[in-house]
C-alpha cells in the first residue's frame, strides 16, 4: 500500500474513532450474481486486530476537513490537527482491498462537512455506489446521514446502505447552541424524519411489489454525548424514549464525553471518561426496550440521575418493595421480568417450565436465574421466606453493588480499536 494512502488511512481512522454508533444488526444481504461479501442478521463477521481485539467494520471518514467548529469535536475547524481526504474511488478501493485481505466484513462511513451538506452527501453516496455497482459488494454498510442534506440524497443513500445514522450529539437545544453554534436540532431531526418517511413508504411499496429494493433494512441509529453538558439522566432517557417511538429508530448510543479540546472554556474539566454513567444509561436503555419499563419508573424528578452504585433494575426494586415478593410459580411474566437477576430469556423459560411442575431453587439455577440477586425479591416452592422484609435496602445495595464499576480511577481510559496494518 502506498505511503500516501497509509498516511490518509491513519489520519482518517483516528478522526473517526469517537463515533460509536456503528454496531450492525438486523439486516440480511445475500451474495447474488457472483458479488463480493454478505451481511447476516446477527451482525457481520468479525476480524481481529494485531493485539487480538475483535473488530468488524472499517470505520473511516471520507475527510476530516469540516466547516463547523463544534467545541466537543476533535475535527472542529479551528483545531490544528493533520487533515486528509479520500476520493470516493480511493476509499472504495481501500474497502475492497481490506475485505479481500480478510481484515473487515463491512464499512462504517462518516465525513466532515465540506462546502455544504448536499455536496458532502453526494461524495459519500459515490463511495457506496462504486462498492455496490462496480465491485458488487454485498457486505454491511453503515453511512452517516449529513444534517441538512436533501430528501432526494437521503433516499438515494438509503437504497444502497444497510443502516443510516444521524448523531443528535447534545440532548438539549440550549446546550447544543452553546457548544455548536452552527447547528440546531431542527436540522438534525430533518434527515431523521426523511429516513423514517422513506422507510415507511418503502414498506408499503414492497407490499405491492416484492422486488422493490429495501430502504435501510437495518433502520437508523443516533448517538448522544453525555457529560459534556448539564443534562440529567432523566432528560436523556426522556429523549431516548421519544426517539424509540419512531418505528425506524433501532438504537440510541451513549458516548461518554472525552475532553479532546481541553482549552475550550465552555467544556467541563474532566480527567476520566464517565464510563459508569455511560454503562448505567445503556442498562436503562435495555429496560426501556426489552423489560417494559417506563422512564418515570427508572428516573424522575425526585431521582433525576441514575444510581451509579447499582444497576437501574436493582435500584428500582429497592425503591419499590411493595411490588415484591414475586411468586415464581404464580405471578405473570411481566412481574417476573422485573425481578433483578432474571432476564428476558429466563423469564420466558420460567413461564414455560412451571406449566409442568412447581419450580424450586435447583430449577431456577438450571434456567439461568442469578439467585444472588433474585433471592431478595422472590418466593418459590423451596423459598417461602421473603428476604426483602428481613434485609435493609442498604444491606442489599452493599451486597450487590458492582465494585469494579465504581472505582473507575484505577483503570486506564479505554482506547479505540486500531488495526495493525
Amino acid at each position: 500500500m502506498q505511503d500516501k494512502m497509509i498516511s490518509k488511512l491513519e489520519i482518517l481512522a483516528e478522526s473517526a474513532k469517537y463515533d460509536i454508533s456503528c454496531a450492525s444488526s438486523g439486516t440480511s444481504r445475500s451474495n447474488k450474481n457472483k458479488g463480493i461479501g454478505s451481511a447476516s442478521r446477527c451482525g457481520i463477521c468479525h476480524s481481529f486486530t494485531a493485539d487480538g481485539r475483535c473488530v468488524s467494520l472499517l470505520k473511516i471518514m471520507l475527510t476530516n476537513y469540516c466547516m463547523f467548529d463544534c467545541a466537543y469535536c476533535i475535527n472542529r475547524q479551528s483545531n490544528d490537527i493533520p487533515r486528509a481526504g479520500f476520493t470516493p474511488k480511493e476509499l472504495a478501493d481501500l474497502t475492497i482491498e481490506f475485505y479481500r485481505r480478510n481484515y473487515i466484513e463491512g464499512l462504517f462511513l462518516s465525513s466532515g462537512i465540506v462546502r455544504s451538506a448536499d455536496h458532502t452527501m453526494e461524495k459519500m453516496i459515490r463511495v457506496v455506489k462504486i462498492l455496490r455497482q462496480e465491485y458488487h459488494f454485498n457486505g454491511y454498510i453503515h453511512m452517516k446521514a449529513i444534517p441538512g442534506a436533501s430528501n432526494e440524497l437521503i433516499r438515494e443513500a438509503g437504497l444502497l446502505v444497510d443502516r443510516m445514522s444521524v448523531n443528535l450529539e447534545i440532548p438539549t437545544e440550549r446546550n447544543l447552541k452553546l457548544l455548536a453554534p452552527d447547528k440546531d436540532h431542527q436540522t438534525i431531526y430533518q434527515p431523521m424524519r426523511h429516513i423514517q418517511q422513506n422507510l415507511l413508504e418503502n414498506i408499503e411499496d414492497r407490499k405491492k411489489l416484492k422486488s422493490t429494493p429495501k430502504f435501510v433494512p437495518a433502520g437508523q441509529s443516533t448517538q448522544v454525548i453525555i457529560g459534556a453538558t448539564d443534562e440529567t439522566d432523566n432528560q436523556i432517557l426522556q429523549l431516548t424514549a421519544k426517539l424509540y417511538k419512531r418505528p425506524s429508530m433501532k438504537r440510541v448510543y451513549y458516548s461518554g464525553f472525552i475532553p479532546v479540546n481541553s482549552y475550550d472554556k465552555r467544556l467541563p474539566i474532566l480527567q476520566e471518561v464517565p464510563r459508569v454513567r455511560e454503562n448505567r444509561l445503556y442498562q436503562a436503555d435495555w429496560l426501556l426496550r426489552f423489560y417494559d419499563f417506563n422512564v418515570d419508573e427508572i428516573v424522575n424528578d425526585d431521582h433525576p440521575d441514575l444510581d451509579l452504585t447499582v444497576d437501574p433494575k436493582l435500584s428500582w426494586a429497592i425503591r419499590n418493595p411493595q411490588f415484591f415478593p414475586v411468586d415464581i410459580n404464580r405471578d405473570s411474566y411481566r412481574k417476573i421480568l422485573r425481578v433483578p437477576g432474571i432476564g428476558v430469556k429466563s423469564a420466558k423459560l420460567i413461564v414455560m417450565a412451571r406449566r409442568h411442575r412447581k419450580l424450586n431453587i435447583e430449577a431456577l439455577k438450571r434456567i439461568g436465574v442469578v439467585l444472588k440477586r433474585a433471592q431478595f425479591f422472590i418466593v418459590c416452592h423451596e423459598m417461602r421466606t421473603f428476604k426483602l422484609l428481613d434485609s435493609s435496602a442498604e444491606y442489599i445495595r452493599l451486597s450487590l453493588q458492582d465494585q469494579p464499576l465504581i472505582e473507575i480511577n484505577k483503570d486506564p481510559i479505554p482506547q479505540q480499536l486500531v488495526m495493525g496494518w
